[in-house]
C-alpha cells in the first residue's frame, strides 16, 4: 500500500485546509486510514482515524468539532477538512493505513492511534497557521 497526502499549505487563524490521502493498492489490505501530525519539537500525535468497516471516526479531543475525517471509496482517498485553524495546529500531517480491524471501531482516545498498528505511511505534508 503506498499512500500520498496533499493539501497543505499557509492560512490564516480561523481559517480553513482540506488534506487529501490518495492510497493506492488493494483496499482489503487496509481496515482503516489515520491522520498524524507532527509539530517542531514535538513528537508525532494522532488527529483522526476512519474505519473502512463501518466508517466509524475518531478524533484528538484537541480538533474535536473543528475536523472532520471521510473518505471515498470510488477514489481511494481520505480527507481531512480542517476549520477553524489555530497556530498550534501547525504541523507536518501524515495519513497511515491500518491492518488492525478494529483500531478506529474497538479502540478509543489515544490507542487508536498506536503506530505500531498503522503499516504503511505516506510522506507528510505542511501546514502553517500563521497570521
Amino acid at each position: 500500500v503506498q499512500l500520498q497526502a496533499f493539501g497543505g499549505g499557509l492560512v490564516q487563524p480561523g481559517g480553513s485546509l482540506s488534506l487529501s490521502c490518495a492510497v493506492s493498492g488493494p483496499p482489503w489490505q487496509y481496515y482503516a486510514i489515520g491522520w498524524f501530525r507532527q509539530a517542531p519539537g514535538k513528537e508525532r500525535e494522532g488527529v483522526s482515524c476512519i474505519s473502512l468497516r463501518d466508517d466509524k471516526t475518531g478524533y484528538a479531543d484537541s480538533v474535536k468539532g473543528r475536523f472532520t475525517i471521510s473518505r471515498d471509496n470510488a477514489k481511494r482517498t481520505a480527507y481531512l477538512q480542517m476549520n477553524s485553524l489555530k497556530p498550534e495546529d501547525t504541523a507536518v500531517y501524515y495519513c497511515a493505513t491500518s491492518r488492525v480491524p478494529e483500531v478506529c471501531s474497538y479502540y478509543t482516545g489515544k490507542s487508536q492511534y498506536t503506530e505500531e498498528w498503522y503499516e504503511d505511511w505516506g510522506q507528510g505534508t505542511q501546514v502553517t497557521v500563521s497570521s
